[in-house]
């Protein structure tokens, strides 16, 4: 079983991890908050959010499921290309295709139903990976600049992992391989504090 940590000042996030957008979004976030960068070496910051929040101390049979929904998405080569805005502000790149994305967020709501995703603040949330926020006169224009020389950026999704957010404590929890190839098991044998 994956041991969360005894506080719950922080919450899990079910997220397809972007390795080659960590520098980016590690640096925004640091930028932000520092507390919120983490020290562990295999939590990946860039992520495109399958469900969050989730449960803070999932069960062997929490995390089954959520392996058995994993499998049955086959890997699939995604592109972020285009740096776009939400109403509301959140600057962000969607993916292509976004359906093996929704398709998880909708399986996984649909096991978990106490756990809506974004606590059902968006009805139908749209995939995506945040790149940043318009706060403190950042636009769209610098972050499309900023990303100039990046893009596109072409992965395999092919992992969902657990991750714990909360300050000075991000970590990887448990990844399972997207399509069932393999059992990745949990992030290391000691998870709490």
């Amino acid at each position: 079983m994956v041991e969360t940590p005894k506080h719950t000042n922080g919450h899990t996030v079910l997220a397809v991890p972007v390795p080659q957008l960590d520098q980016v979004v590690r640096s925004r976030t640091a930028h932000y908050d520092k507390t919120f960068v983490s020290t562990d070496p295999r939590f990946v910051h860039a992520h495109i959010t399958v469900l969050a929040p989730w449960v803070v101390r999932p069960t062997r049979a929490d995390l089954d499921r959520v392996g058995e929904i994993a499998a049955r998405v086959e890997p699939t080569l995604v592109t972020l290309s285009e740096v776009e805005e939400f109403v509301g502000g959140v600057i962000h790149l969607r993916p292509e295709p976004e359906e093996p994305f929704r398709r998880l967020t909708a399986e996984l709501s649909a096991c978990f139903p106490d756990f809506p995703p974004y606590a059902g603040e968006f009805p139908d949330p749209v995939p995506h990976l945040t790149l940043d926020h318009p706060a403190g006169g950042v636009t769209l224009g610098e972050v499309r600049d900023r990303m100039d020389g990046l893009l596109p950026i072409t992965f395999t999704l092919d992992k969902l992992d657990l991750q714990w957010w909360a300050n000075n404590d991000c970590r990887l929890l448990h990844s399972w391989a997207i399509g069932g190839v393999r059992r990745l098991g949990a992030a290391s044998p000691r998870m709490a504090r």
